[in-house]
């Protein structure tokens, strides 16, 4: 741990400041000073550190929000954004947790779920999906894709009259509740991939099922908080442990193999169904390479 923190606490805070901005424009997002201060790498700076950064020239500051280059255009609509995210981000987490409880309850092989994503990370519309991270026991990766999926639909039932866009449109009901990471416990210790984006992707993520596991996997993975510091304070480690209501020998591990075939074909599906929108197809892309080597069906 100590080499990689002390790269980056030694960094000075403008260029600490400048790489968490890089880091959440990558993501497609942007914060206000404040937010910003209490998000950087290396841990929390002042809010006047961040004016201070703006004000040399660093950054920029549009509608409210530090931007570098790669987000100065695109100011105004992440700025629109975080307003919508205020007005229904709240029932839209109450849903998400109850989900996620639910899926542990019925998956007795489901140890943590966290709600990740724009509804996480701030920039939830109402026609966004609701992306969750999932770690389960080893042998059931796919099992939980799909067991995810299946649930998912028939809670999106519920909420055929949800605003859709060209992401979560579908024939029956919108896409709702959707897996963005599963990992299986044995490929948590120690974790391939300690990066900034994964430390990023765990900082912003709001664990609502397993939260004590999900501490001890920050601490058996050290470098995570050299990233970020903060990821050793937080408070949402408090999510309760899954709780399922059902036997474990209703699921044998033999289950994931017919389930990858299953979810791989149904992955493939919608890919298809995409393959008239370079957006949406872009948008995938950037998703799963953000996720190697934990993205399900790759085939590289």
């Amino acid at each position: 741990m100590a080499a990689v923190s002390n790269a980056v606490l030694s960094t000075g805070p403008f260029e600490r400041l400048r790489r968490t901005v890089d880091l959440l424009e990558r993501r497609g997002y942007a914060f206000p000073p404040s937010r910003l201060a209490q998000a950087c790498l290396g841990g929390p700076l002042s809010s006047s550190d961040v004016l201070a950064a703006v004000a040399a020239g660093d950054l920029g500051l549009r509608h409210g929000l530090v931007v570098g280059d790669g987000s100065r255009e695109r100011a105004e609509a992440i700025s629109e954004r975080q307003r919508t995210h205020s007005l229904v981000a709240g029932t839209y987490l109450r849903e998400a947790t109850a989900f996620a409880q639910a899926l542990a309850a019925v998956c007795p092989f489901v140890i943590s779920v966290s709600i990740a994503g724009s509804l996480a990370s701030g920039g939830f519309r109402e026609s966004d999906d609701v992306d969750l991270n999932l770690v389960v026991e080893d042998g059931y990766r796919h099992l939980a894709y799909v067991a995810l999926n299946v649930l998912g639909l028939l809670h999106a039932l519920r909420h055929r009259g949800k605003p859709v866009d060209a992401h979560t449109a579908r024939p029956l009901a919108p896409r709702l509740m959707t897996a963005n990471l599963v990992l299986e416990r044995s490929a948590c210790f120690p974790l391939l991939r300690q990066d900034e984006d994964m430390a990023y992707e765990l900082f912003s993520s709001r664990p609502v099922v397993g939260g004590a596991f999900l501490a001890t996997l920050i601490e058996a993975n050290p470098r995570l908080a050299g990233h970020f510091p903060q990821l050793a304070r937080r408070p949402a480690f408090e999510a309760p442990d899954a709780r399922s209501r059902v036997p474990g020998w209703l699921y044998p591990r033999s289950l994931d193999r017919p389930a990858r075939a299953l979810g791989g074909a149904a992955w493939r599906y919608m890919q298809w169904t995409r393959r008239n929108s370079p957006e949406a197809l872009a948008r995938v892309a950037f998703v799963r390479a953000t996720m190697r080597p934990y993205a399900l069906f790759d085939d590289r």
